[in-house]
């Protein structure tokens, strides 16, 4: 398995499958000043479509000169209107996320979502912003719709991954990091927000699940879960050793009361999970570490599924 820790530059390759990432439904938004969604109609908007040669009726204002000297004929600039949706990706780079059995390590997976979806995004012509946090830190980048912003989160998204290592122990302040997070999404996010978070959903507190509840209340949010197999299920029987970086233990995967509760304990957390998620229409995607992420996020399931049950009364 060589994938333990990403790298800019296949980050940066990503942008080529994400032409092909449908990131959102048509329908309405939360907001109508947001949206993602392009008017028919050309006029005086924010985004520069071509220069064409004048016609009657066309806003003198519109007019480019320099091509129009240059042409000895009058063009003018169109525009396209637009409105735009700012898209938050809020990525969990904890210590919880530093393990994978074949593939991937989920810290891994974890980022290359994040960077389909960013590079999905700024396809799209929407604003493309996040926070990425482990145990002690948080870096945040404002939405913005411009290339050099999508590089720069990039680059935040490989330095935090960077530093996941069994030599950096992680602190006993998982959920707090968690809930630190979502403290600070709810703080710089304005409302009608696309919101993705990407984690392992391990150490979530009541505050987290207070802070994720209160974002879904006026925000679109998607979360995306990423496993790996050997979470859901031990190993063949034999006799293991596993390590946390600092404890030693020796397992023995061949007793089946062992087997049963790792496996009931795994689904039981799931479930936990979904009922939290569901109560708030959160729909819910699974990754798994395992498989190679472009796949999966182009699949039959990819970025648009049904929301869940309905909100439950306030």
């Amino acid at each position: 398995m060589s994938g333990a820790y990403c790298t800019l530059q296949s980050l940066v390759n990503l942008r080529l499958q994400a032409k092909d990432l449908t990131l959102f439904k048509s329908g309405r938004s939360l907001h109508q000043m947001f949206g993602g969604v392009r008017s028919p109609f050309k006029g005086r908007g924010v985004d520069f479509e071509e220069v064409r040669a004048y016609q009657f009726g066309d806003d003198i204002r519109s007019i480019d000169w320099r091509v129009t000297a240059r042409r000895m004929k009058p063009h003018t600039k169109i525009f396209q209107e637009e409105r735009e949706r700012p898209v938050m990706i809020l990525l969990d780079q904890r210590h919880s996320l530093f393990f994978g059995s074949r593939l991937n390590f989920k810290s891994v997976t974890a980022a290359e979502i994040a960077a389909l979806i960013a590079w999905a995004t700024l396809n799209h012509g929407d604003r493309i912003g996040g926070v990425i946090f482990n145990e002690q830190e948080l870096q945040e980048t404002r939405p913005k719709r411009s290339r050099k912003t999508l590089m720069h989160w990039l680059n935040q998204t490989e330095t935090m991954n960077r530093k996941l290592s069994l030599a950096a122990v992680a602190s006993h302040d998982a959920a707090n990091g968690m809930a630190r997070a979502l403290r600070h999404v709810r703080r710089v996010t304005h409302p009608g927000t696309q919101i993705f978070f990407i984690s392992d959903f391990q150490h979530m507190n009541e505050e987290s699940a207070q802070h994720l509840a209160q974002l879904a209340r006026n925000n679109e949010v998607m979360a995306i879960n990423v496993s790996d197999p050997l979470e859901q299920e031990l190993p063949k029987p034999d006799q293991y050793r596993i390590t946390d970086g600092l404890h030693t233990l020796t397992v023995n995967t061949g007793r089946s009361e062992l087997r049963r509760q790792f496996q009931h304990n795994y689904q039981q957390q799931q479930e936990q999970l979904h009922s939290l998620l569901s109560r708030y229409r959160i729909p819910l995607i699974q990754a798994s570490a395992a498989e190679p992420t472009a796949t999966q996020m182009l699949g039959s399931r990819a970025l648009t599924p049904k929301p869940v049950s309905a909100r439950e009364p306030s």
